[in-house]
């Protein structure tokens, strides 16, 4: 079996599954057949070895079958590469905010130099069979430069966040540029059917690509494929989590404390794509048109820190803040909170114990790749006594999850009647729901994700080899 090697801008101890995030989804496949996984190692120096922005020193690791290999930046690349593109540029467009978008020109030349970087130190560490698998925005061009390198090995590419319509990406400079870059791939996936169809409509209108066929695009002299591969999560791994005993000590103080509450939950990073006001106003709604709900519903709300040196981070925690205070003096009693908000970031061995505890779950963001909070509730309910997802429709989750209740985020109003209707089901539909939501993210697991990808990255048609691929 030809070695997996798995570049992300992050990585994480593949048997540390309680990492959470891509660790999580990359565990199986990586442990059990070994293999190479590439990114930076989180640390910034400030003045580069050698005095040239972004050479930093690279570090090896053995983590049991897999090797783990980092490499330092330099805060200048950081600071471009990172706060400047890929989450000042490429994150908000690709959520649809071009109006929190900073075009910068210069952050597109520390985007290039930091993935030419990653092409020059991983090469050397390449074989010529390795089936290479690279991750997220933040790598969108390494392909390419690997390719300039002369790497011929299978590499497949996969967009963890939205792709946004052809007209939203076209308003970044450059958007051909990133787009004839994924065609250095031999496989590109998507989270979702509909982020499948805006990088259709796209390279046909913009880069006037030939559809092959069976998700097949020819542009640039090369061939790419591209199709919709949901991540999910690992089911049995994560109902084990709800059974150990920190999940069950959880479970049983949230059912001690709240005996007398309906608890309603919501599990997100702070960020402006998670639609965290929009649901407080729509849980204020609810406080307001259906006062039965007084005393009796608390929603637990955990926005845990995320890069907090943007201003659009500041500015929303503020907000969030405004408005859980609100509530909180407009309807709260003596003996009654209506909203428990904490910035800070709960144990994922702890988060299953709370789920089950929930009545109701509350992932409404504005847009969202996938969203595995809306699987990992499902997966830890209790089958005879379930909760109810209450579910946005602009997340990737909704084109799979069509039992929970999804709602637009945007309609204030809506949402709040969905919540209260999620309150007062009865048991039997709650079970009917939960049990075609379960078979779902069964069927389709991390296990399913990672299989399915390789295997069609291992089908994909070869490019021709000899054909040089020019440096972008």
């Amino acid at each position: 079996m030809a070695r997996l090697v798995v570049v992300s801008n992050r990585l994480a101890d593949p048997r540390k599954t309680a990492a959470g995030g891509l660790a999580v989804a990359l565990a199986d496949v990586l442990n059990n057949t070994g293999g190479l996984w590439f990114g930076w190692s989180g640390k910034l120096i400030e003045t580069a070895d050698g005095g040239v922005p972004g050479e930093g020193k690279m570090h090896t690791h053995q983590a049991g079958p897999v090797k783990l290999v980092t490499l330092d930046l330099s805060r200048e690349d950081h600071d471009s590469f990172y706060v400047g593109y890929s989450n000042g540029v490429l994150w908000p467009v690709f959520h649809y905010r071009l109006d929190l978008a900073d075009f910068d020109a210069g952050y597109i030349t520390g985007y290039r130099r930091v993935n030419q970087l990653f092409a020059r130190k991983l090469q050397p560490l390449l074989r010529d069979d390795d089936v290479i698998w690279i991750h997220d925005y933040h790598l969108i061009p390494l392909a390419a430069e690997l390719r300039a390198l002369g790497c011929s090995q299978r590499i497949g590419f996969f967009l963890h966040i939205p792709l946004p319509p052809p007209l939203i990406l076209a308003a970044i400079p450059g958007h051909d540029w990133l787009i004839r870059a994924l065609f250095a791939y031999d496989l590109v996936g998507f989270q979702s059917e509909a982020d499948h169809g805006h990088f259709c409509r796209y390279v046909e209108s913009e880069a006037h690509a030939h559809n092959l066929g069976d998700g097949r695009w020819r542009a640039f002299n090369r061939t790419v494929q591209a199709g919709a591969f949901p991540i999910g999560i690992d089911v049995e791994e994560f109902t084990g989590l709800a059974e150990a005993p920190e999940g069950r000590e959880m479970y049983e103080r949230m059912r001690r404390e709240y005996s007398r509450r309906k608890l309603l939950v919501g599990v997100d990073r702070l960020d402006y794509s998670k639609g965290l006001p929009q649901r407080m106003r729509a849980f204020r709604e609810l406080l307001q048109r259906y006062p039965e709900n007084h005393g009796k519903a608390t929603l637990i709300q955990i926005a845990s820190p995320s890069r907090e040196d943007v201003s659009a981070y500041t500015d929303i925690l503020h907000e969030l803040e405004s408005l859980c205070g609100s509530i909180n003096g407009n309807f709260g009693e003596l003996d009654w909170m209506p909203v428990r908000y904490m910035h800070r970031t709960v144990a994922r061995t702890r988060l299953p114990g709370l789920y089950r505890a929930s009545r109701v779950a509350l992932v409404t963001p504005l847009r969202d790749g996938m969203n595995l909070v809306a699987k990992e509730f499902i997966a830890a309910q209790d089958p005879q006594d379930p909760g109810v997802l209450v579910l946005s429709r602009f997340a990737g989750a909704a084109e799979q999850l069509r039992e929970a209740l999804l709602v637009n985020p945007y309609d204030i109003e809506a949402t709040a009647n969905a919540v209260h209707l999620a309150l007062q089901m009865p048991v039997e539909e709650r079970r009917i729901r939960h049990q075609g939501l379960l078979d779902t993210i069964r069927q389709y697991d991390v296990h399913w994700w990672c299989d399915t990808f390789l295997d069609t990255l291992a089908k994909a048609e070869a490019e021709e080899s000899g054909t040089p691929w020019l440096r972008l």
